[in-house]
């Protein structure tokens, strides 16, 4: 587990120093905190003083600027002295941070941290005194901790908005590498070990001059920028000599690394000498985090750390470990370099979370992932539950009816013929004496004249429950089918008989299904017959017996699977069933708890010119009896007959809209014509019929744009973040029209509300992580 442990101290080793311990979870608010006081101890300020004379004067090949030394003394008995000092320096230091004043800090530490807990500490002082100790040999870091690794800060700083990156094989880190003065010292080998960095871009600039690299940090955006070469601080000041007759300090690039910084600058490694003094004012800059080396840096040493840095850094370790790891392994060096150890110390800004070079196999932040996925399921279940429920049902029918308006036009279909009986046709001779559409006289010659013509079929879509002996005489013409009506008990409507001379064989109910908002939607193909004694005991409706009869004439005909599904030749008709699913509730798609009675399934409307009303070719009643039909529109066609006379309104809503917004109404024997059309051309066309997923594959499809949202919500720019998720809700109606279309109705509403919903709540979600992160680093 990730903890952060904040060490605030204010004072000095000479008058004492204050204490505050801060520990938390990595990215949280501290939830334990406790005040303390270190004692004055001059004595650490003494030795520290020596060891950094002594450590000074053993060293000619550094990578700090040569100048002139006078050494007192052989080599071997500066490094003896050099080691003596380092041991009373960490006595010194962990017998005063034992110090009974400072118990309770150090005991609450214990209380709260793990031995295996990876823990970042930071050091918060303005003291430069303090920053100089080697607060790594403190025991319970060198010692009880070994996932434990210092870095300084300052003590106070402004809030800074990180820029949280992670980076794999697909996206390279930017390296601009600096190689300056390299007078007396080998830097070709950190330029080898930059150009042999996996998953790097490196940038090299040679002893540049300052306008040239000035140029290059404003450029463009870098990840990392590199130094090598000769550097030193004087008093607070750090100084790099960027070639071999130039030196310049950090002021002198202050805007560049500014703009560097805002472009998404995360570290700066100096692996040069002397560099507390850079860092402080590479701070002062915000950036985020730096590495430079405390004293001045033997040649050898500053390579061997930069090779186990980078190797341990680029695996995907942390920073905090990779400098523990890469300082620790010096410590083979150490009898020939004292202090090796000692010289590398991170330098971080308090508010920001440190850079990550994942490994290109962990490229995905896993933990924040696992968030999303959380959220994404809460999301989903939530719409999926509100949905069961019927909440979404009327967005999602007229979701539906965007869909059925938004389709391509067909052409018409060529197999039928429908004939009209229109307010005109009412005023014909042959209709004296009707109470009806249609007379017995002008049927029986309607009847006359369309045999002569030789349909293969004929529906007549009229109610005439009563005949004379001359169309009953008519009616035994086996082409001819008729409809009646099922009794209604619910509003006690009674049921409407065929005309006589129909045999039950050749009847069809007229009943169709509407929605609740009385529009047109599913078409009933077949009911559990009714009483023996019902004046309709039809089995199928009036166009599926139509439709079987014109197939059967070319050897295609119906039966049922053993799921109990019709088929009618190759083509299969999936009924609207109820479903149970996990809610309790039943559902099919974006229908709650309907009535699926009797064998439905969705009526895919056929539109010719942007309209449901020109199905199939139409003629009126006038145009048959006198003659006017051309014989090729009938023969061995379908021929449907019906009102379409306003006063009759027998007229049906349907997904349709007229010019002025209002629904289009379609006559009863037009609908009749849209479900004959759908059967025939399902079977002989191979039309797509209209069919839904499965209950697992419509909440698959749900949770996968709920999955899109969240993604979308990792963008870091805002106006990204929109554009992509408007782009995701047009992306969306597109595959979902192109599937209906294809005969697959998939959700889109509640898809629509888990990409919005997921993908806004991943955004606050992770922005308040982000801004608590802040908030942390700025208390």
């Amino acid at each position: 587990m990730r903890k952060l442990v904040v060490l605030k101290l204010d004072g000095n080793l000479n008058a004492g120093v204050r204490v505050t311990l801060e520990i938390g979870e990595e990215g949280t608010r501290p939830s334990t905190e406790i005040s303390g006081h270190l004692p004055p101890n001059p004595d650490i300020a003494t030795v520290i003083d020596q060891w950094q004379s002594t450590y000074s004067s053993l060293w000619k090949f550094t990578r700090i600027k040569a100048k002139k030394i006078v050494y007192d003394g052989s080599i071997s008995q500066r490094r003896e002295d050099c080691y003596n000092l380092t041991h009373q320096l960490r006595s010194h230091l962990n017998n005063w941070l034992r110090s009974d004043s400072f118990r309770p800090v150090r005991e609450k530490w214990l209380k709260h941290l793990m031995p295996e807990d990876e823990v970042r500490i930071l050091i918060r002082t303005a003291s430069l005194q303090l920053n100089k100790l080697p607060w790594h040999l403190w025991d319970l870091v060198d010692r009880d901790y070994p996932n434990a690794e210092v870095a300084l800060s300052v003590p106070e700083s402004e809030q800074i908005i990180p820029v949280l990156q992670t980076y794999s094989g697909k996206k390279k880190i930017k390296i601009l590498a600096i190689l300056g003065d390299s007078e007396g010292i080998d830097i070709e080998q950190d330029r080898q070990l930059l150009e042999k960095l996996p998953g790097a871009a490196t940038t090299f600039l040679v002893e540049p001059q300052l306008p040239d690299l000035s140029d290059e940090l404003w450029k463009q955006p870098w990840d990392i920028l590199f130094f090598a070469g000769h550097s030193k601080t004087e008093g607070d000041t750090g100084r790099i000599h960027i070639n071999a007759t130039d030196s310049i300090t950090i002021i002198d690039l202050k805007y560049a690394l500014k703009k560097a910084v805002a472009q998404g600058l995360q570290l700066a490694i100096f692996n040069s000498c002397d560099g507390l003094g850079l860092a402080r004012e590479l701070q002062d800059l915000q950036i985020p985090q730096i590495i430079v080396m405390r004293e001045p840096v033997p040649d050898l040493v500053a390579q061997k750390f930069l090779k186990h840095f980078l190797e341990a850094f680029s695996s995907g370790t942390s920073i905090y470990a990779a400098v523990r790891t890469a300082r620790e392994r010096l410590a083979g060096l150490e009898k020939e370099y004292p202090g090796a150890t000692w010289l590398p110390v991170i330098c971080e800004h308090p508010g920001v979370v440190p850079m990550n070079w994942a490994k290109p196999q962990q490229a995905f932040n896993i933990l924040r992932f696992r968030n999303l996925l959380i959220l994404s399921l809460l999301t989903t279940l939530g719409v999926l539950g509100l949905r069961f429920q019927g909440g979404l049902q009327t967005w999602e029918l007229q979701a539906y009816d965007q869909f059925v308006r938004s389709r391509p036009q067909e052409k018409q279909d060529s197999r039928l013929l429908i004939v009209t009986v229109t307010e005109e046709d009412l005023r014909l001779p042959e209709q004296n004496q009707t109470r009806g559409s249609l007379s017995d006289l002008a049927l029986a010659r309607l009847l006359e004249k369309l045999a002569q013509l030789k349909p293969r079929t004929i529906g007549l879509d009229i109610y005439r429950d009563e005949s004379s002996k001359f169309n009953q005489a008519a009616f035994a013409e086996r082409k001819l089918f008729a409809i009646c009506k099922v009794k209604e008990p619910t509003k006690d409507r009674p049921a409407i008989s065929s005309p006589l001379g129909i045999p039950p064989e050749r009847q069809g109910f007229s009943d169709i299904v509407l929605d609740a908002d009385g529009l047109m939607r599913r078409h009933l193909l077949a009911m559990q017959p009714a009483e023996p004694t019902s004046s309709c005991t039809a089995r199928y409706a009036l166009n599926a017996q139509l439709a079987f009869h014109y197939l059967e004439q070319e050897g295609i005909s119906a039966s049922y699977t053993k799921s109990g599904d019709l088929q009618i030749g190759n083509a299969l008709f999936h009924r609207l069933r109820s479903r149970s699913v996990s809610f309790g509730e039943s559902h099919q798609s974006g229908y709650q708890q309907a009535d699926t009675g009797g064998y439905q399934i969705l009526l895919n409307y056929r539109s010719y010119q942007g309209s449901p009303l020109e199905i199939a070719p139409k003629v009126t009643l006038t145009d048959v009896l006198r003659g006017k039909v051309n014989p090729a529109q009938v023969k061995d066609r379908i021929v449907l007959i019906g009102t379409t006379a306003q006063s009759f309104r027998d007229y049906i809503s349907t997904p349709y809209i007229n010019e002025d917004g209002s629904r289009l109404e379609i006559p009863g024997v037009i609908l009749q014509a849209q479900m004959v059309s759908q059967l025939v051309s399902a079977v002989k066309d191979r039309r797509p019929l209209l069919f839904i997923l499965p209950v697992w594959g419509e909440v698959l499809w749900i949770w996968s744009w709920s999955l899109i949202g969240g993604v979308i919500a990792w963008r870091d720019r805002s106006i990204i973040r929109l554009l992509l998720l408007g782009s995701s809700v047009g992306i969306l109606y597109l595959l979902c029209l192109i599937l209906f279309c294809s005969g697959v109705w998939v959700p889109f509403v509640p898809s629509v509300l888990v990409l919005v919903v997921t993908g806004g709540s991943s955004v606050i979600y992770f922005s308040s992580q982000q801004s608590q992160r802040q908030l942390i680093a700025s208390i």
